[in-house]
């Protein structure tokens, strides 16, 4: 992390989709996929209660953490308790995970205003474990673009730039 840079761990169902998505969200520096909360730092054994998720390093000064959680529930039902599309199980739970408190609180502020708060299921929780995920999980649909994912790719890629975005003049 440098020092322009702060972290976010999201979780929202299949990972693959959840790092896709953000790579492309203005603001965000870098993303890795990993595994938030698990009990051990083991990738390989029995399921130690980790959720699959996204570490977020982003920019402030370019995009806030509310504007990052409002994204995320961009991609996921944040009423569905453990499941996020055909992916099923509690390591498919969606959260909202920092080290740093005051994104603990924003976040759940954020969550909180909204009309619905009472029926979201969105864990916000400090990140007490992080695992990076093996190499083959990582930026997996960038390099297997036809890999199965959850988001439709048109929100998938709501984000995403293209070579003729990059060429178009400003003025």
């Amino acid at each position: 992390m440098t020092p322009n840079t702060e972290e976010l761990y999201f979780a929202g169902g299949c990972l693959w989709g959840v790092q896709e998505f953000f790579r492309h969200v203005p603001g965000v520096v870098s993303t890795e996929a990993g595994r938030a909360n698990g009990a051990t730092d083991q990738r390989h054994g029995d399921y130690d209660g980790y959720a699959e998720c996204v570490r977020i390093q982003f920019d402030p000064e370019q995009v806030s953490v509310e504007q990052l959680i409002e994204a995320l529930f961009e991609i996921i039902d944040p009423y569905s308790l453990n499941r996020q599309g055909a992916d099923v199980g509690a390591k498919y739970r969606t959260g909202v995970y920092s080290k740093e408190s005051s994104h603990l609180r924003r976040a759940k502020e954020w969550i909180c205003s909204r009309s619905d708060a009472s029926r979201v299921v969105v864990e916000v929780m400090p990140l007490t474990n992080y695992l990076k995920s093996a190499a083959a999980h990582q930026n997996r649909l960038t390099r297997r673009p036809d890999d199965y994912c959850h988001i439709p790719k048109q929100l998938l890629y709501r984000y995403r730039k293209t070579a003729s975005d990059e060429n178009k003049c400003p003025l």
